[in-house]
């Protein structure tokens, strides 16, 4: 299996499993839901429904592919994913923090922490 297809499949079970465990109790109107775009290499977990009155519409995570690598765009909460994609067979040393500047992601102890 090519690495691209490879980092594709663990991209889309992890971010399914995620919304699996993470269904919101409390907020029966609010679905996860995974897109999957491999034929542009991009994956999302969207919250999407209505707490009330108030429509939801929100990115909890987004990866890119981009050049061979695991492009890590978006977190809106405090799980620790890198750790679980390293566990999942994406090396550390393909994943970027996207969400850092540049200059910030050499900085800091583990490039992929």
């Amino acid at each position: 299996m090519a690495t691209i297809e490879k980092y594709q499949g663990i991209l889309t079970k992890w971010l399914t499993n995620y919304a699996t465990k993470s269904k919101l109790a409390n907020m029966p109107d609010i679905e996860n839901r995974v897109i999957a775009d491999v034929e542009n290499n991009s994956f999302q977990l969207l919250r999407i429904g209505w707490q009330g009155e108030r429509h939801v519409f929100s990115v909890v995570f987004h990866f890119d592919i981009i050049d061979g690598k695991v492009w890590f765009q978006r977190n809106t909460t405090e799980h620790e994913v890198v750790d679980e994609l390293v566990e999942m067979g994406i090396p550390e040393k393909d994943i970027v923090l996207g969400f850092i500047p540049p200059f910030a992601r050499a900085l800091s102890e583990k490039v992929a922490a």
